[in-house]
Order: C-alpha cells, then sequence, then structure tokens
C-alpha cells in the first residue's frame, strides 16, 4: 500500500515539474560548491588588499573568485530554467542540497569543521525536501508574460513589494552601517529581502522565453524588459552584499541562514503572487509546511553547531580577518573573537 501511494505521488508530478526538479537540483550542486571557490577567493584577495567585508573590491582582480562566480552563475542558470517549469515553492527549497555542499566542502578544504549535529542537520535538510517535491502543486497555466504582469500588480503583491523595499532602505542605510561587522542578519536579509523579488521576475521571465521558444514571441511586450531590468538590479545588489556576508562570517553559517531567509520570502512572495496554494487541499499546504519545517530545522542544527568540536565551546561565527597570522601558522578559528579583536595570541 504505501509503494502504491509513493507511485501515485510520483506519477502525480507532470513532466514541467520533473524538468524543474532536475534543473533545481543541478542547480544546488554549482551553488554549493560556487560559494567555497568564492570564499578562497576573498580569503586570498584579501590577503593582500581590502576585505570585502568592510567595503572593499580586491577581489575582482582574484581569478579564484571568478571561477567561484562562473560557477554560480551556471547554477544560476540552471535555476533560472528551473523557474520556467515548476512552481516556486517546488523549486526553492531544493536549494537545501547547496547548503550540505557548501558544508560539508567548507569542512574539507576550509577546516571550517562539521559537527555531527550539523551532518544530522544536513539529512534533515534533504528529508524536508524530499517532502515538499513529492506534495508540490502543479505549475500554473500562463500564456502570455502580460498575464504575470497583471498578477505582479495586484494589490496583495504590490503591497508585499513595498514592504521588502522600505525593510531594504532600513537595513542598508541604518542598520549595516552600524551592526553590518557584528550580525549577519544585516547583510542576510538585504539579500533574502531583494532575492523574494528577483525570483518572482526571473519566473516571469523564464515564461517569456518559453513561450517565445515555443512560437509566441513575448519580447516585444515591455513587461518583460521591465521584469529583466527588475533582476539585474536584484542579482547586482544580492552578490554585493552576498560577498560582504561571506567574507565577514563562516561560509557553513552564511549558507544555511541565506537558505532559511531567502526560501520563507520567496515561498511568500509566491504565494502572494501566483496563488500557489489556491490550487491544493489542506492536508497538501500543511504536508509542504512540514516538510519545510523541517528543513528549517536541518538549518537550524547546522548554524548552532558550525563551529563546535566535540568537548568544546562552539567558537565565533565570524570569519578571520586578517590573513597574515594564518601564514605565520596561526588558526584564528580557534581564537577567540574577543581575544582577536585586542591583538592578543596565546
Amino acid at each position: 500500500m504505501a509503494s502504491h501511494s509513493w507511485k501515485d505521488a510520483y506519477r502525480g508530478m507532470s513532466a514541467d515539474n520533473i524538468k524543474g526538479l532536475v534543473l533545481a537540483l543541478s542547480s544546488s550542486l554549482f551553488i554549493g560548491a560556487s560559494f567555497i571557490v568564492k570564499k578562497k577567493g576573498l580569503k586570498k584577495a584579501g590577503a593582500s588588499g581590502i576585505r570585502a567585508g568592510i567595503g572593499g573590491y580586491s577581489y575582482l582582480y582574484e581569478p579564484l573568485w571568478w571561477v567561484g562566480m562562473i560557477t554560480m552563475i551556471v547554477g544560476e542558470i540552471a535555476n533560472f530554467a528551473a523557474y520556467a517549469f515548476a512552481p516556486a515553492i517546488l523549486v526553492t527549497p531544493l536549494g537545501a542540497l547547496s547548503i550540505i555542499i557548501s558544508a560539508v566542502l567548507a569542512d574539507i578544504i576550509l577546516r571550517e569543521k562539521l559537527h555531527i549535529f550539523g551532518i544530522l542537520g544536513c539529512v534533515l535538510c534533504v528529508v524536508g525536501s524530499i517532502t515538499i517535491v513529492l506534495h508540490a502543486p502543479q505549475e500554473r497555466p500562463i500564456e502570455s508574460v502580460t498575464e504575470v504582469w497583471d498578477l505582479a500588480t495586484e494589490p496583495a503583491f504590490v503591497l508585499y513589494a513595498v514592504s521588502v523595499l522600505i525593510a531594504v532602505f532600513l537595513i542598508v542605510f541604518h542598520y549595516i552601517p552600524s551592526y553590518g561587522q557584528t550580525h549577519i542578519m544585516c547583510y542576510i536579509g538585504v539579500c533574502s529581502l531583494v532575492g523574494s523579488l528577483s525570483v518572482m521576475s526571473v519566473k516571469a521571465i523564464g515564461i517569456a522565453l518559453k513561450l517565445t521558444l515555443s512560437g509566441t514571441n513575448q519580447l516585444v511586450y515591455p513587461q518583460t524588459w521591465v521584469f529583466t531590468f527588475i533582476v539585474l538590479v536584484s542579482v547586482i545588489t544580492q552578490m554585493n552584499y552576498l560577498n560582504k556576508a561571506l567574507d565577514t562570517f563562516n561560509t557553513a553559517v552564511v549558507s544555511p541562514i541565506y537558505y532559511v531567509m531567502f526560501t520563507t520570502l520567496t515561498i511568500l512572495a509566491s504565494v502572494i503572487m501566483f496563488k500557489d496554494w489556491d490550487r491544493q487541499n489542506p492536508s497538501q499546504i500543511i504536508t509542504e509546511l512540514c516538510g519545510f519545517v523541517t528543513i528549517l530545522s536541518g538549518t537550524f542544527l547546522l548554524h548552532k553547531t558550525k563551529d563546535m568540536v566535540d568537548g568544546q565551546i562552539p567558537l565565533s561565527t565570524r570569519s578571520p580577518k586578517h590573513m597574515d597570522d594564518e601564514e605565520d601558522g596561526i588558526d584564528h578559528e580557534s581564537i577567540p573573537l574577543t581575544l582577536r579583536r585586542q591583538g592578543v595570541v596565546v
């Protein structure tokens, strides 16, 4: 009976949803690896120039950072394509795989050790993702990009978009100057809020391109280019503040927090704009929420246990600010943050 139910659920996935699923998984593989490569590039650039975390852009001259950036772009292209075929509720939570990849690679390459409970967190992320995949709604049929524009200009979504912009300006001009270097939520908050709007625009562009390639030209509509402009501005903003977060805080802490906030806000935006839950019954919605809570639990474990070593007190979530001591054989991650600020080395 259980096997029969699983098969029924699997057959319930449309061809478009399956395409979106494969593209989303591929995207997570590339994006998860890109976090590590970019972090290595940021560290290397910070050793000889001004760090990104304090406003520097020396990483733009570092080839390794560009390798990570290209890897991320490949992942984002796959992610972009996934949104054209499947709803955001299906695509976005699969970013949990990128958390697992970045956490494991951070343990191996960056020596940001992964605690046993962090491994449990990874397992929870996978279980939650599978739960959401098996109960995701079908993609809403859309025949023109103008239909997406009509959805985006409905009062409910306009209110959401205005609230996001107000929150972003408040964080950027009021909180980041005072708390950006000590509170990870400042940088990640900007990335996530802007990201929720960019995903809606990316989905609109993806639908426009899919319809254009199928013979119905959507490039003649001005709405297509408005969505494109929103995506460009959003991506530049996200890249800037994500670099600051990666340079200031540990990779395996940035990744799960960014995932949780970004996914939550994106699902909220999608539910408001595309009305994904209107096509589902209460049991499906509750199951999806349970899957999402499972993922949140996994990312919480990753966050809380990232710097824990068996028998030791958790260390700071911040990355080392100065690379010179590392070259001298000193591991900043083993030095308490208060001592690092005072320049004390035991």
